[in-house]
């Protein structure tokens, strides 16, 4: 009798499920409130930068978006063979964007609900277990998600306009796109719930596994489309081959299909069809809310005191060997620096999530440009060889721009909550910025001039041009470095613990706006002059050197002032933000 007297009393002290659904709502409606109201009352300047900038990158996106389905739609006159090209293009797309965004929810998840400040607080109010992670859940999509709009959306208003799509097409855009990305973030948070419940302390072990899991998948991937008859490039042989190959992404039971067929279907006036999908869509996406608040609650709370609970052995403190390498590596900086690249080096390897991101792209760039030359490239395309490698050398500076904004802009921010032990320390601020800047460099220099040194030797480029290629990589290190740590300084948040959190936030996305436009600015000076260069060299034969002559000096001229603008965009890039942060670090009060 007095157990459940007191289970009554503990059932009255919560709220009904729908005051405690309102209530949670006007805790996140009064925090996204003052947020705005701060930014719009200190930083009106930097808020319209980033949403101009934001909207520039939104119109390349539908220009580039545009004119690659006017191309198809011009380029493959035969209606069957343009529908199969669409749907592979949509199929891949969306499959891709779903995988992604199955591991970016279950990694933001992991850092919200078991290691943020905020859902220790949250689980000792009379709350209901399934409420709680609901407010993470609904978060995470958020912070997951941004990515996916601002890729997405551009194409599916591109092909829309491209196709004449009705208005119901448009209509119908925002309902399926919103309940596609609930469905893998779902499965996300089911993943990221069983794993830390029944395996907290193997979660590196099986992170490990799963990057493993996707290496080999994308290793069969890629090398299912270069095996075989090797075609010539957008020969219709080769189209057709690509097209029976790409079929895997068209599987019924995929959330990703059932996007892409319904928006589709609403392209073409077919109307029930594309509401039959919607509703299929929006249906599994409350299944999979509905199943991961389920499991969160019988599983969410002895995962969370499982996790803090378990005894941790204790290892001896030592110097690792490859610290003593990287230290020796390092020999000739001053030792207050070679320590803090130790310190930054030794984090960046106990973070399973950075370094097995960092694998898993770099490993599917090598494949690729290892079976780049599958395609049956020839002399006489030398101008479609110097693209490819230029764009190879734009993809590699892309992937490095969105690491820099992942990792190296967090970097400063995650000082915060330890920096008294720095600052007893006789270390100038200016130094712990300056050696996070060369930390950024050496461990982007590398495996980015690799990259694209394996790609000019696939594609077999000239070695003036290979030197110009490597010359562009250490600019695009040296300034993207100095862009996320200056921008990093400059705009901190030292209230949140999790890095995706701090690079979703603000200041990380105008570091990855900033650093694409610089991107997109240094390959243009250097790719430009060298094209119409090797163009000229090209018809050399054809129209005499005498004739070359008369236009050779000017394209030399060009190439040369392209890779001094580029140096000279290098160091602006590079000193003004570092100056800014080194200003901006220095009057900081911790």
């Amino acid at each position: 009798m007095n157990v459940e007297l007191v289970a009554e009393s503990v059932v009255q002290d919560f709220l009904s499920p729908e005051d405690e659904a309102r209530a949670f709502w006007r805790l996140r409606y009064r925090l996204a409130a003052t947020s705005l109201r701060q930014v719009l009352a200190t930083a009106r300047l930097r808020l319209a930068l980033i949403v101009g900038l934001s909207v520039l990158l939104w119109l390349a996106l539908f220009w580039l978006f545009a004119d690659g389905f006017w191309f198809l739609r011009s380029g493959i006159g035969h209606p069957e063979t343009h529908d199969q090209a669409l749907r592979a293009v949509f199929g891949m797309f969306f499959a891709a964007l779903m995988i992604m965004l199955i591991f970016s929810s279950g990694i933001i998840l992991h850092g919200s609900l078991f290691h943020s400040s905020e859902i220790a607080f949250l689980l000792t109010v009379p709350a209901r277990t399934p409420r709680v992670f609901l407010h993470k859940f609904q978060e995470a999509i958020l912070f997951s998600s941004w990515g996916f709009l601002l890729l997405g959306s551009p194409m599916l208003l591109a092909y829309g306009i491209v196709a004449g799509a009705p208005w119901y097409y448009y209509a119908m855009l925002f309902p399926f796109i919103l309940a596609f990305v609930y469905v893998p973030a779902g499965i996300g948070a089911v993943l990221c719930l069983c794993i830390m419940r029944w395996l907290p302390a193997q979660r590196v072990h099986v992170l490990i596994l799963v990057g493993a899991a996707l290496v080999i998948a994308s290793v069969w991937f890629i090398w299912s489309l270069s095996v075989g008859r090797e075609s010539d490039l957008l020969t219709p042989d080769w189209f057709q081959e690509m097209l029976s190959r790409l079929r895997f992404a068209e599987g019924r039971l995929l959330p990703s299909w059932w996007l892409s067929t319904g928006l589709l279907e609403a392209s073409r006036s077919a109307w029930s069809q594309s509401v039959m999908f919607l509703v299929l869509l929006i249906a599994n996406a409350l299944f999979c809310q509905q199943l991961a608040a389920w499991i969160a609650q019988r599983i969410y709370r002895p995962a969370y005191s499982a996790l803090y609970g378990r005894n941790v052995r204790r290892r001896r403190a030592k110097t690792a060997r490859i610290d003593r390498v990287a230290r020796r590596l390092g020999a000739f900086l001053p030792q207050q620096m070679q320590l803090l690249l130790v310190k930054d080096f030794r984090l960046f390897r106990r973070d399973a999530v950075q370094w097995s991101q960092f694998l898993i792209f770099f490993g599917l760039l090598v494949l690729y440009f290892l079976n780049i030359r599958r395609f049956s490239y020839d002399i006489r395309h030398i101008g479609w060889i110097n693209m490819v490698a230029f764009l190879n050398l734009a993809v590699v500076g892309l992937l490095m721009s969105t690491f820099a904004t992942r990792f190296v802009f967090p970097m400063v921010s995650l000082e915060g909550r330890r920096f008294w032990i720095l600052g007893l320390m006789p270390v100038r601020r200016e130094t712990i910025l300056c050696e996070k800047f060369l930390f950024a460099v050496g461990g982007s220099m590398a495996p980015c001039a690799a990259l694209i040194l394996l790609s000019d030797v696939m594609l077999r480029v000239a070695p003036v041009v290979l030197a110009s290629h490597q010359l562009t990589c250490l600019i695009l290190c040296v300034g993207l470095s100095g862009i996320a740590v200056g921008l990093g300084a400059r705009l901190p948040n030292f209230h949140e613990p999790s890095p995706a959190r701090i690079a979703a936030g603000f200041g990380g996305t105008l570091s990855l706006i900033v650093s694409t436009l610089y991107i997109l600015a240094v390959v243009l000076l250097t790719a430009l002059p060298w094209h119409f260069y090797l163009a000229a060299q090209q018809t050399r034969r054809v129209v005499g050197d005498a004739e070359f002559a008369s236009i050779g000096r000017w394209l030399t001229f060009w190439v040369l002032a392209g890779t001094a603008g580029s140096m000279v965009l290098g160091a602006l890039a590079t000193v003004l933000p570092l100056r800014i942060g080194f200003r901006a670090f220095r009057r900081l009060e911790f």
